[in-house]
């Protein structure tokens, strides 16, 4: 994978962390494990992982397949 230029802002940082924390919390308040939202969605652990703990960046079709797994809409995602 190519290295950036120019690294990213801190801020962008921060709100993949909050992200990775909003799905982490949805994915609890439904009582779902990892394995079993990854199912739901059709992708792997990993990813769920990874994008909770703010490894990597989900694509927006990831985010919709996450939001309708947990029954709540792409927005609800997002923190303020």
């Amino acid at each position: 994978m190519p290295v950036r230029r120019n690294p990213r802002p801190d801020w962008v940082q921060q709100r993949r962390v909050a992200l990775g924390h909003r799905i982490a919390d949805l994915r609890r308040q439904a009582e779902l494990s990892q394995e079993e939202l990854a199912h739901l969605a059709g992708m792997e652990r990993r990813s769920i992982q990874r994008y909770e703990n703010a490894q990597r960046d989900p694509q927006y079709s990831d985010l919709l397949l996450i939001a309708y797994a947990l029954r709540v809409h792409v927005t609800d995602l997002q923190t303020d």
